[in-house]
């Protein structure tokens, strides 16, 4: 069989590796420049990889690791705990543990101890007995209210925005269930896991287009598929779309009226990132949350702090990152714009911030990059298989209730090749 792969991506990657390993004929198209999608970097000089939106594993991301180890680059993996911190009425706090959830002074302590009891719970408790709620209520309830409302409502609204109130327990649920407070990072960067990926579809015989934009996709009356691209047309027997759901009915008009009733639905914000390289450090922590208004970013992430300077060349980076509606004015904003709002704000972070200690800049938009979570979201998540024979979709919509991110991406795309290649081999067990 030979597979058209919609999306160069974790997804679309690991899902073309895995098909050419089984002996498919796989080609991924990709409109970047570069494979990776999400996850993809850029260089901050030569040979000097940075992602474009900030990236970590968590030792709980086994689908990563595990991938990562095969092909070669364990020694690359590295661990650490760096700091996570919260902004709060001016001043920063670190609350990344539970040692550090009981030094945490903007809490009175009985309301540390809830918030304990609340963490520890959504540690151990499965996600189900969560669905059809909204999270805030829950945790206004659980946490306390003056807990939640300093916390928790700062980060909730700041990603959300007008749609805070209306997301689902499940969604929180994951942001504590999943994630460990040691942190791994591929030395060099997670563009070498992309890049690695690419090279070993290419040995197997895959093709791996970049620079190639899908255009549309019709199955053909013999059961096959014709793909158009910028790059031309082609033949093949079967498409996998790792492309945001809307995107793909977009591209595929075929796909029938009551299945895009069903899951062309719903909300997606898209990601921005300025990413600024200091001549020296701003803070000493890895991940601050904002939770005091009036910041136009929602979290500084210096990544610095989680890899040497060394590494980059003696540079300080860091990122100010946003979820916004996809018509936001930010994304149409220039870099020069986007400065001159973001910069006088590490002023309120460090008095003594002066823009000189900005050398380099680059800036980064992605759409669809995060799906609004609702308590009926779950009735909406597509199946693998659509109603079209030899059409797949598989894309970061269908992780829930986990949330987006390199190693969900990468045991979807698993998922998805064990379920192709057990229904070829059933009728053959019959």
């Amino acid at each position: 069989m030979q597979y058209a792969i919609f999306g160069g991506g974790a997804l679309g990657l690991v899902a073309a590796y895995r098909l050419a390993q089984a002996g498919q004929s796989v080609m991924v198209f990709e409109q970047e420049e570069v494979p990776g999608g999400l996850a993809a970097g850029f260089q901050v000089a030569p040979d000097i990889w940075l992602e474009k939106f900030y990236h970590h594993l968590f030792r709980t991301d086994r689908a990563a690791i595990r991938l990562i180890t095969e092909l070669g680059l364990g020694p690359q993996l590295v661990w650490s705990t760096p700091r996570t911190e919260s902004l709060i009425e001016g001043q920063i706090y670190r609350l990344d543990s539970p040692t550090s959830l009981l030094a945490f002074r903007p809490l009175r302590f009985y309301e540390r101890l809830r918030v304990g009891a609340v963490a520890a719970f959504l540690k151990l408790a499965p996600s189900w007995p969560l669905e059809g709620r909204t999270a805030a209520p829950w945790l206004r309830r659980w946490m306390g209210k003056r807990a939640y409302e300093l916390v928790f409502e700062p980060l909730f609204v700041s990603k959300f925005g007008a749609l805070h109130e209306q997301i689902a327990l499940p969604w929180f649920w994951a942001r504590f269930h999943d994630r460990t407070t040691s942190l791994g990072y591929l030395k060099g960067g997670f563009q070498q896991l992309y890049d690695r990926l690419a090279e070993r579809i290419t040995s197997l015989g895959g093709k791996v287009l970049l620079g190639t934009r899908i255009e549309g996709a019709e199955p053909l009356a013999d059961g096959g598929w014709q793909v158009r691209t910028t790059r031309g047309t082609w033949t093949v027997d079967r498409v996998i779309s790792t492309l945001a759901t809307r995107l793909t009915l977009r591209l595929i008009p075929a796909l029938p009226s009551d299945y895009r009733a069903r899951y062309e639905w719903g909300q997606a914000y898209g990601a921005h990132c300025l990413i600024l390289a200091l001549d020296r450090r701003l803070t000493a922590t890895y991940w601050l949350n904002i939770c005091d208004p009036g910041y136009p970013f929602l979290s500084i992430v210096e990544h610095t702090n989680l890899r040497p300077p060394e590494e980059y060349g003696g540079r300080h980076l860091l990122y100010l990152g946003n979820y916004r509606p996809m018509d936001d004015p930010l994304f149409q904003m220039e870099k020069a714009e986007v400065l001159a709002q973001f910069l006088p704000h590490l002023c309120r972070i460090r008095p003594d911030f002066d823009p000189s200690w900005v050398r380099e800049s680059w800036m980064f938009r992605a759409p669809f990059a995060q799906p609004i979570v609702t308590p009926d979201y779950r009735e909406h998540i597509p199946p693998l298989k659509t109603p079209l024979p030899g059409l797949w979709l598989a894309n970061m919509f269908q992780v829930y209730p986990h949330d987006r991110g390199q190693n969900y991406s990468i045991a979807l795309a698993e998922r998805l090749v064990r379920q192709i290649l057990e229904e070829d081999a059933a009728p053959s067990r019959r």
